[in-house]
């Protein structure tokens, strides 16, 4: 105790700064998902980790041909410090991008970002309050929770299933927090193609789930990096087409264009968009000007729509390489079937932990991310997100079927002492599957 009665920590052999860390420097952690990327880049390992988008489907040559106009044009711009809010021609074509999902907003409300992760974090440092609650999906999105985490804000599941989330869990979630006094600041969602689980919020669900947060008086965070990546219907339009007041609405051109360009944005409510530039302006100066305008020369150049529709089709061949050898290598477990995106939700038997799990299934030369990563409360044991974005379809199904190697031995190893007295798994917190055991 200092003299002023503060509680002092102490350093340690580790780390002799360890006594001076703010207090929300304990929120940062490493994550499953991170911790994988060393293993998951060896060659000989089938990684179905992690959301890596297939960049060589690009057209490289527009792409070296943008960068070299941009550079012979206008390179001394480029090389130079710019708007904290991002440069109008490129806010301007951001307008053209989310027309196609039904938004209708103006260039002034829109703020480039470095990646819709920077956005989502201005969005969490002008909010949160140590202590407030965010409502999120059951599972939510890994990097979303560690940036609520670090502003040490509680996370509160909502409970989804195959049509996304479910109006009446929220309800009874929002009653249940302000019945003990909680202070909530804004229901995070992703609505399309979602991560981890691969559903998507039906249409008739998306009023009923604003109309609640609206008579609540709870902000919407739409984050909705997947939307044009569809497979069959397109996603309904987006929640910020249908109130444009109550949703901050987060982009990015990481999975239809590259996520090495770090340009993503955020479309908000005015008075919010005023706050969100000076965040930005304070965390960065300003987004990369070089990274925007190469983009804002692809989109003028490029057939971008076409491109995105050659994503399309190489992430749904790849899907349905996951979902035809899951059938064939694990047909006892159940799992997401979705229409976009990049990922499925496997959900195994109770007595199976995806995270311990993990290093037998890295031995057999495949990764994958245990379902505790996208909760903030340690559930999701017996659930794991497989990714199918980057891997061939080749690759996918050798994937599957090493995965298939290491979950049945798990299930014959338990099966042959079972006779002995009950396993002590670790306790799964009252983990109920999201979504539901009974989705294929």
């Amino acid at each position: 105790m200092t003299s002023d009665g503060v509680p002092q920590r102490t350093g340690n052999n580790l780390d002799p700064w360890y006594a001076n860390y703010a207090e929300r420097a304990a929120g940062l952690a490493a994550s499953e998902v991170r911790a994988l990327f060393a293993v998951a880049s060896r060659p000989e390992v089938v990684s179905l980790a992690g959301g890596m988008p297939y960049v060589s489907a690009l057209p490289h040559e527009l792409i070296t041909s943008s960068m070299e106009k941009v550079m012979r044009e206008r390179g001394a711009v480029a090389l130079q410090y710019g708007s904290g809010q991002g440069i109008p021609e490129l806010r301007e074509q951001i307008l053209d991008v989310m027309a196609i999902e039904g938004i209708h907003g103006s260039v002034d409300n829109v703020v480039t970002a470095t990646g819709s992760q920077q956005a989502l974090d201005l969005v969490a440092k002008l909010f949160i309050d140590p202590g407030d609650v965010i409502l999120a999906e059951s599972p939510s999105y890994v990097g979303a929770l560690g940036i609520f985490r670090s502003y040490q804000a509680n996370v509160a599941h909502v409970a989804t299933d195959e049509h996304g989330l479910i109006p009446e869990a929220l309800r009874q979630t929002i009653a249940a927090l302000r019945g003990q006094g909680r202070r909530i600041k804004f229901l995070y969602t992703i609505p399309n193609f979602h991560n981890p689980a691969g559903v998507t919020l039906s249409a008739e669900r998306r009023p009923e789930i604003l109309e609640i947060c609206r008579s609540n008086e709870i902000l919407v965070l739409e984050d909705n990096p997947y939307g044009l990546l569809h497979f069959d219907e397109p996603a309904p339009n987006a929640l910020r087409s249908l109130d444009p007041e109550g949703v901050i609405y987060l982009g990015s051109f990481s999975k239809t264009l590259a996520p090495g360009f770090r340009v993503g944005w955020a479309l908000a409510p005015h008075a919010i968009r005023e706050k969100l530039i000076l965040a930005a302006e304070s965390a960065i100066l300003s987004p990369s000007s070089f990274s925007q305008m190469v983009v804002s020369e692809y989109l003028a150049t490029a057939d971008w729509r076409a491109q995105i529709d050659t994503f399309r089709g190489v992430y749904r061949e790849r899907k349905d390489a996951m979902i035809e050898a899951l059938g064939e290598y694990l047909p006892q477990l159940n799992w997401t079937n979705p229409n976009g995106g990049f990922y499925v939700w496997v959900t195994m038997p109770d007595v199976l932990d995806s995270k311990q799990m993990l290093p037998r299934a890295v031995k057999e030369l495949v990764a994958y991310t245990p379902g505790t990563a996208f909760f903030a409360d340690g559930r999701g044991r017996h659930a794991m997100r497989l990714s199918f974005c980057y891997p061939t379809p080749d690759a996918i199904r050798l994937g599957i079927r090493r995965l298939a190697t290491v979950i049945n031995g798990e299930l014959d190893l338990l099966d042959t002492f079972a006779g002995t007295g009950p396993l002590q798994l670790p306790p799964s917190a009252g983990y109920d599957s999201a979504p539901p055991s009974d989705l294929k």
